[in-house]
């Protein structure tokens, strides 16, 4: 009877258990934990104003390249980066110095960084200086980074096109790598059509694919264009340099603005060439100062845009907002060489980036670039660390969702 009397009762208790776990479980189902949405999301400003940023895509560093040596770019013929200066500088080809130091342009943190810096900004894509798809001196180097770059624009929200290099055509039929300039020309751009011009971000301007020239320089005359675009579907919304689109006939949509001496100029092409184009990309720098000499790389260009405190690029934003210009490209992010950078740097820290910000009306008055730039020193500081990488890969999620609070915070815990 006793062992009845407990048996009855652990029945009973289980029952009771079980049905508790049940009521658990369904609870648990019912309120699922919850999932970030971590999807990029756009900047919000108060200017319409398309800005697109000029980019580079051709640094190397020691630790890219296979012989172990830095890039042209970095080096010119007489610099050594691997020589540190007492304030832990390398020795780099340029007055200036970027606040993250010398870079490989295919790394993906840099990458990160770089993105990341220009969408808080306020800037809406990169324009990549591009030097075609044949394998010679260091262009299929800058396709490579070209497309590491592009592998991570759509994870920002950023758009991108290309400014397409027609000087070096020549090198490419010299050595012996295309029969004719003009069936190089047209190699490349095929590779841009099946590869570039289908892609969701890449910026459209009436509904055709955006490609701006480097001049013309060694395709000249308006055949030579009509060429080089024969195989394409749809030909682009092809802008040349100022003052050069009668060297592409109609094949050119309109022209974009450049460098060049003093602001007189700028104002010039705002004044007379803007309102006789369909299209015209207006130009906003810092300023201009080659090392071209001093790197043993030939002779200087034999002009100088002091940057004056950041007072030139108040004064070509400025000129490009009087103009009321539908699109504004930023010479350069980093051309370090021509000492156009407006990417980071010792000397001016984050203030250009403020400058851009102040010009785009971005809504959110928040400033994170510098967690921007911890975000990257602990990519690097943490390199092998799985856990901490996943963490930091959560902080890049915050911040391309517009919650850099929570990115904020979330840094703050790692450090």
């Amino acid at each position: 009877m006793k062992r009845y009397i407990t048996l009855c009762v652990g029945i009973i208790y289980a029952l009771l258990v079980l049905g508790c776990s049940s009521t658990d479980d369904k609870n648990s189902n019912s309120d699922p934990p919850v999932v970030e949405d971590l999807k990029p999301v756009p900047i919000e400003k108060t200017n319409a104003t398309k800005i697109y940023m000029h980019y580079m895509a051709w640094f190397e560093s020691n630790e890219s390249t296979t012989d172990h040596k830095w890039g042209y770019h970095w080096t010119m013929a007489n610099k050594n980066p691997n020589n540190v200066d007492a304030n832990g500088r390398r020795e780099i080809a340029s007055y200036y110095y970027p606040l993250i130091g010398p870079y490989h342009s295919g790394d993906k943190d840099v990458i990160e960084n770089h993105l990341l810096m220009m969408k808080y900004a306020g800037i809406d894509g990169i324009l990549i200086d591009w030097y075609g798809t044949h394998d010679l001196n260091d262009y299929k180097m800058v396709k490579e980074n070209t497309e590491q770059i592009i592998a991570m624009l759509d994870d920002v929200g950023l758009e991108y096109a290309i400014v397409y290099e027609d000087r070096f055509l020549k090198n490419i039929v010299d050595a012996g790598l295309s029969p004719t300039i003009g069936s190089a020309a047209k190699t490349d751009v095929n590779y841009m059509q099946s590869h570039y011009f289908g892609n969701s971000n890449y910026i459209k301007i009436n509904g055709k694919p955006l490609l701006l020239n480097f001049g013309p320089i060694t395709l000249t005359t308006p055949d030579d264009w009509t060429n080089a675009f024969s195989g394409l579907t749809t030909k682009p919304t092809f802008l040349t340099l100022w003052d050069k689109s009668s060297q592409a006939g109609t094949n050119a949509s309109g022209e974009y603005a450049w460098v060049y001496k003093n602001s007189t100029y700028l104002t010039n092409f705002y004044t007379n060439t803007a309102p006789k184009l369909s299209i015209a990309m207006g130009s906003a720098y810092p300023g201009f100062k080659d090392f071209y000499k001093e790197g043993g790389a030939g002779d200087n260009i034999g002009w100088t845009i002091e940057h004056n405190n950041g007072t030139v690029f108040e004064e070509t934003l400025g000129l490009a907002k009087s103009a009321k210009v539908n699109y504004l490209q930023l010479i350069t992010w980093n051309d370090f060489g021509e000492g156009t950078m407006i990417e980071p740097t010792k000397e001016f820290g984050y203030s250009y980036l403020e400058k851009i910000k102040t010009f785009a009306g971005v809504k959110n008055s928040t400033s994170v670039f510098s967690e921007i730039s911890t975000l990257y020193n602990l990519r690097k500081e943490k390199k092998g660390n799985a856990d901490v990488q996943k963490k930091l890969d959560n902080v890049f999620g915050y911040f391309v969702s517009m919650q850099p609070d929570k990115a904020k915070q979330l840094l703050n815990e790692i450090k």
